[in-house]
């Protein structure tokens, strides 16, 4: 059972600092950025763990795909314009509201027809008429591409000067957005921002595709300071986490081929554009506009990269539906942080550091569940640096036990740990009174055991052969005796000292003492059996040994020198126990306990032969039992 200490005024002085402490740097981090990247890694699980989020209901996804391409084998896809114009005619009579081109048209067919001489000059005139008639209407929105900072004209790439001029008024910054994606450090897109330029060149376009789409598609002004989506007002200078629909494939795509077949007005999915905003994409075998997402290392699947229009159908999607991810509030993360740093500090205090741990971890774990659950509400919870702030709370907690109590404490572990079970260990580190290892008066009951014979065994076995025996029977008889709560005080030769009700007080120190003297007995029987096996023929007398048990009063603690100092018990309580070991042999019982172990052990005690024993050292006999059994 865990032992709870009381907090003095100190201790909660101390806990509070470590509170604050831990609160102020977990803040100072988070305003600094220095765990972005992790919590960017666990909004990327809470996409991976939640799947598909929701099904996007404002935007379109039409894709040239590999059929596609297939049904128009002989002609190369930069003389596609004709069945572009086709498309966009048919979203047209159907209803789209918005089309975005997530393709840059850079070059002109016409131009390389006339470049080439390969076509009458009629046709190298009018082979685009049908595209710029459409791009004319005003609702089709191209793409370019920044490649610098934007502030200067060689920094874009910018569709044909031929598709530029059928603009409406001419004007670039209403009707052509830059497609790039910007990525975070380790290259995923997690986000987006209106403007997609650094420096912003006059008449030049500056607005991401998908944040022009969305603008255009709720007619307000692209050239305008802030926009309105949802309930929210947006800046140019703004930039959100983007809201996915789900892992890739999640917005499903439309082959473009359907677009290109007969009466493709009347086809139900086609009709289904009506009002939404499309955006018209690459979808093919061998096409590189993919990017890694939150998706990109998902749970089933390794590498499931998005392709660039779903991106932009995303981000579209987002705006359309003011669907936000907004971080947790100052307040209410300042609130959180003092609040899991607090119980931690105040608990740790008062617990062990091993259930202090697990109480981090509880946090941890607790914490993290919260945050998993508030990423499905849109609100982004600062784990990771709750997280460090949890460590921060331990580490200072640790660094506080080091204290005079603790390092007296290490002191014991360091002093008994050779002699007492690690059950015993725990209990006494646990213990709100430490031994006094200057010495003490204990009531206690101390066994010796001594192997019989042992002379005559040895001058028959080599010194190696002597040393495998004690080692093999000493490892044995440890056991049953640290089982019980023993305390090894020390190895004489092929005898054993042990104490037991001491470091650790024991009630019942004496009903273990029996306890552990039966069960070593027949730890003596059963080693018969490895000494015949092992040393067969070699004429051995049988393996025996004699315990002796007293309880009585002892002084107990560090004896020695300054050079060499022993945790042992010394006293007449000593003496009489071994004593009574060595009488064993004389009275023909394998073990013999004062009568005042078996009053002390009560009726649970069964023996055999009582005697009266003259012992050296005392004037009084001792009256002493054998030993049969104790239940």
């Amino acid at each position: 059972m865990t032992t709870m200490r009381r907090l003095t005024t100190k201790a909660w002085l101390l806990a509070l600092c470590a509170t604050f402490l831990s609160v102020g740097v977990a803040e100072s981090l988070y305003r600094s950025g220095f765990a972005d990247r992790a919590e960017s890694l666990y909004s990327d699980l809470w996409h991976r763990l939640a799947g598909k989020h929701h099904e996007a209901s404002h935007v379109a996804l039409v894709m040239i795909d590999d059929p596609t391409l297939s049904s128009q084998p002989d002609e190369p896809l930069a003389f596609w314009t004709p069945h572009f114009a086709r498309a966009l005619g048919v979203l047209d009579a159907v209803g789209a509201k918005t089309v975005a081109l997530d393709f840059l048209f850079s070059g002109s067919p016409e131009r390389w027809l006339e470049k080439l001489k390969l076509a009458p000059e009629e046709a190298t005139r009018s082979y685009d008429q049908p595209f710029r008639q459409q791009i004319n209407r005003g609702n089709v929105l191209l793409a370019a591409f920044r490649i610098g900072d934007g502030d200067k004209e060689g920094d874009y790439i910018l569709p044909s000067p031929d598709y530029l001029l059928a603009l409406p008024d001419f004007a670039l910054v209403p009707h052509v957005g830059l497609a790039n994606l910007e990525a975070d450090a380790d290259g995923v897109v997690r986000r987006f921002a209106a403007n997609g330029t650094r420096r912003t060149l006059e008449g030049m376009p500056h607005l991401t595709l998908g944040m022009l789409a969305a603008i255009r598609h709720t007619g307000q002004d692209p050239t305008a300071a802030h926009w309105r989506f949802g309930n929210r007002t947006v800046a140019a200078q703004d930039a959100w986490p983007i809201v996915f629909a789900g892992p890739p494939g999640s917005i499903a795509a439309l082959s473009f081929q359907r677009l290109l077949a007969p009466n493709a007005e009347r086809d139900p999915a086609v009709r289904a554009l009506a009002g939404k905003a499309v955006v018209i994409g690459a979808g093919y075998a061998g096409m590189n506009d993919v990017h890694p997402t939150p998706y990109s290392t998902t749970l089933g699947r390794a590498n499931a990269l998005m392709s660039g229009p779903e991106i932009q159908a995303s981000i579209i999607e987002s705006l359309l539906s003011g669907s936000f991810v907004d971080p947790l509030s100052n307040w209410l993360r300042l609130a959180t942080f003092a609040a899991a740093f607090g119980i931690l500090a105040f608990l740790g205090m008062r617990l062990p550091m091993s259930w202090t741990l697990l109480l981090a971890m509880a946090l941890a774990l607790g914490f993290t569940f919260i945050a998993y659950l508030l990423h499905g509400r849109m609100v982004l919870f600062p784990l990771a640096h709750l997280h460090l702030g949890l460590g921060m709370v331990v580490g200072t907690l640790f660094l506080l036990r080091l204290t005079r109590e603790e390092r007296e404490r290490s002191h014991l572990n360091a002093l008994f740990g050779r002699y007492v079970s690690p059950q015993v260990m725990t209990a006494l580190l646990a213990s709100p009174e430490l031994p006094e290892l200057g010495g003490q008066a204990m009531r206690v009951t101390v066994l010796f055991s001594d192997i019989r014979n042992f002379t005559t065994l040895s001058e028959k076995l080599t010194p190696k052969e002597v040393v495998e025996m004690l080692n093999t029977y000493l490892e044995q008889a440890c056991t049953v005796l640290l089982k019980e709560g023993a305390t090894i005080d020390k190895f004489i030769g092929d005898a054993i000292m042990a104490e037991f009700g001491a470091p650790l007080r024991q009630d019942d120190h004496a009903a273990r003492a029996l306890r552990a003297a039966v069960a070593l007995r027949k730890v003596a029987v059963e080693f018969r059996t490895w000494m015949e096996v092992r040393f067969a023929g070699r004429g051995l007398s049988q393996f025996d040994i004699g315990i002796g048990i007293h309880t009585g009063d002892a002084v107990v603690g560090n004896i020695g020198a300054s050079s060499r100092m022993e945790y042992t018990a010394i006293g007449d309580t000593v003496n009489t126990a071994s004593r009574l070991e060595g009488m064993t042999k004389e009275v023909g019982a394998p073990i013999l306990a004062s009568q005042a172990t078996v009053d002390a052990a009560g009726p649970v005690v069964v023996t055999g032969a009582h005697h009266a024993l003259k012992v050296k050292g005392r004037a009084q006999l001792v009256a002493a039992c054998e030993i049969l059994g104790i239940s």
